[in-house]
């Protein structure tokens, strides 16, 4: 499979003019740093920011319920607690998943663009 993509990859980089091959390098797989950053750098950057930050808070409410389950000794205590700290680990799980899924939209929209760069090399070589 990879010996694949390498093929497409130089195919598609010998179609391209000497710009469009630069433009094309620089829409490369980014390792997982590189993807987070460009979540929290992109259009809608604030908002990732923000739910990062609303995690952390929902975390430290989080551990406040933990030592709260841990110090009380009565059962129906322990049990709301317990409730209150699952949906606390509810809670951060969703938004870790709108992070996960910013990064999963933005490797799509690179691969559009790459097909779309394809796509208007190929049109401009079949007019000449």
């Amino acid at each position: 499979m990879k010996k694949k993509k390498e093929n497409i990859d130089e195919l598609i980089r010998e179609t391209l003019s000497a710009e469009e091959a630069e433009f094309y390098d620089t829409l490369e797989e980014k390792d997982l740093f590189g993807k987070l950053e460009a979540v929290y750098r992109g259009k809608m950057g604030w908002l990732s920011i923000l739910i990062t930050i609303i995690q952390l808070l929902i975390f430290v409410v989080f551990i406040g319920f933990l030592v709260l389950f841990l110090q009380t000794d009565a059962m129906v205590e322990q049990i709301k607690y317990g409730a209150a700290g699952f949906l606390c680990l509810i809670a951060m799980s969703m938004l870790k998943l709108f992070i996960w899924m910013q990064m999963d939209k933005n490797d799509l929209l690179r691969e559009i663009k790459k097909l779309e760069l394809l796509l208007v090399s190929h049109i401009e070589q079949t007019k000449h």
